[in-house]
C-alpha cells in the first residue's frame, strides 16, 4: 500500500501523489495506481452532486510498475529495455499502454540493486480474453459495461463500434504479425487481463514485463517460471483473428503452422497446468527476502 512505497528509497516523502496497490496482482511487477489525493479525498468523503451525495472512484493518474526481476549489470538492464522498445516500435501508441521506463538503485540490506520501473499509461476499458467469447453479443456487454448509454439507436451505433473493433484488431493482429517476423519477439498476450478493449474500440497491451523469443523449432520454450508463453501468445494471436475477424483456416499460415499443431498444444496444455499448480505460493515484495 501507500506506506510500502514510501518505505522505497527511490519514491519521494513526502510526495504529491498517494499510492494504491492496483487490483491486478502482477506476476512480474507490482502494480501501483498513482493517485491525486483530492481525488482520494473525494473518493472517500464524497462530492454533492444535485443534492445527492455520490462517492466517485479515483482514477489513476499512471500506473506504477516496479519490476521483480533484479539486474546484476546496466547491460542486463538494457537488454531488457531493448525487448521493451521493440513492443513500443510496433504498437505504440494506439495498442500499448505507453510504459515510461526508469532504472532506480535500490537499497536493500546495505546493498544497491538495479530495479525496473516504470510509470505507465493508465488505460480505461474493459479486459479481452482470447479464450472467452469474443461474439457480438459480448462485445455489446463489453461497451455497455464501459458506460454507453442504451438509446433507441443503441444497435444501429453498437454496430458501428463493433465494426470500428474488428478493424482496429485487424490492424492489432497486422502489426503484431509484423513484429513476430521482423524481429522473432511475441510479448505475453495470454496473462489474465493483459490486453484492454477501450471504448474507442481498439486493444491495447498493457502488460510488457514477459518479451519472448519466438522459435519455430520442435521445443517447446518456456519462460523464467516454466511458462510456455510464446505458444500461449501466439495461440492467443489466433484466438482473437479467429473470433474477432472470422478467420477459421489459420493452421496453414506460417506464423500458426508451428504452433497450432495439436500434438504440441496438447503438450502446452500440459505444460500450463503444471505451471498454474506451482503458482499457488504467494509472491513477495522487493524488500521481503
Amino acid at each position: 500500500m501507500h506506506k510500502d512505497i514510501l518505505g522505497l528509497n527511490f519514491i519521494r516523502d513526502p510526495g504529491i501523489y498517494l499510492y494504491r496497490r492496483h487490483y491486478r496482482s502482477g506476476l512480474r511487477s507490482h502494480i501501483m495506481q498513482v493517485l491525486n489525493p483530492e481525488d482520494v479525498e473525494k473518493e472517500k468523503k464524497g462530492i454533492i452532486i444535485n443534492g445527492l451525495r455520490w462517492y466517485p472512484r479515483a482514477e489513476p493518474l499512471k500506473m506504477l510498475r516496479i519490476f521483480r526481476t533484479r539486474f546484476n549489470t546496466l547491460e542486463d538492464a538494457d537488454e531488457e529495455l531493448k525487448r521493451v522498445g521493440i513492443i513500443q516500435t510496433y504498437l505504440a501508441p494506439d495498442y500499448l499502454a505507453r510504459p515510461g521506463e526508469f532504472l532506480v538503485d535500490y537499497s536493500r540490506h546495505g546493498k544497491y540493486e538495479i530495479l525496473l520501473c516504470g510509470l505507465q499509461e493508465y488505460v480505461q476499458g474493459q479486459i479481452l480474453d482470447p479464450w472467452g467469447l469474443l461474439n457480438r453479443d459480448h462485445l455489446v456487454s463489453l461497451r455497455h459495461d464501459m458506460g454507453f448509454d442504451n438509446t433507441e439507436n443503441s444497435a444501429r451505433i453498437s454496430d458501428q463500434w463493433i465494426r470500428s473493433v474488428r478493424e482496429r484488431a485487424q490492424e492489432f493482429i497486422k502489426k503484431l504479425k509484423q513484429m513476430i517476423e521482423e524481429t522473432g519477439h511475441v510479448p505475453d498476450l495470454a496473462g489474465a487481463g493483459n490486453l484492454i478493449l477501450t471504448r474507442s474500440g481498439n486493444i491495447k497491451l498493457v502488460d510488457i514485463n514477459n518479451v519472448s523469443r519466438v522459435s519455430f523449432n520442435p521445443v517447446i520454450n518456456l519462460d523464467d517460471r516454466g511458462y510456455p508463453i510464446c505458444d500461449k501468445s501466439i495461440e492467443a494471436l489466433s484466438l482473437i483473428e479467429r473470433k474477432l475477424l472470422g478467420r477459421s483456416s489459420l493452421r496453414t499460415e506460417p506464423i500458426y503452422k508451428t504452433f497450432l499443431d495439436p500434438e504440441r498444444m496438447k503438450e502446452v496444455r500440459a505444460l500450463d497446468k503444471e505451471f498454474q499448480l506451482s503458482m499457488a505460493a504467494p509472491i513477495s515484495w522487493p524488500g521481503s527476502s
